[in-house]
């Protein structure tokens, strides 16, 4: 794994996804897809993926 996977980053969080390889990307707010929807979501990526944004977790 990359020491700049979203495993390893603050901004990752497992918490509220099922698959044991994903998690959700909490650098930016969330989107919504339609404008009738009252909640947003955050964009799925895997552990070993990785971005621009990546900042270690304490």
């Amino acid at each position: 794994m990359s020491a700049t996977a979203c495993k390893s980053c603050s901004f990752f969080e497992t918490k509220v996804v099922a698959a044991a390889d994903a998690g959700l990307c909490r650098f930016n707010p969330p989107s919504f897809l339609t404008e009738d929807e009252k909640r947003g979501i955050w964009p799925v990526v895997k552990t070993d993926d990785w971005c621009g944004h990546h900042s270690k977790t304490n």
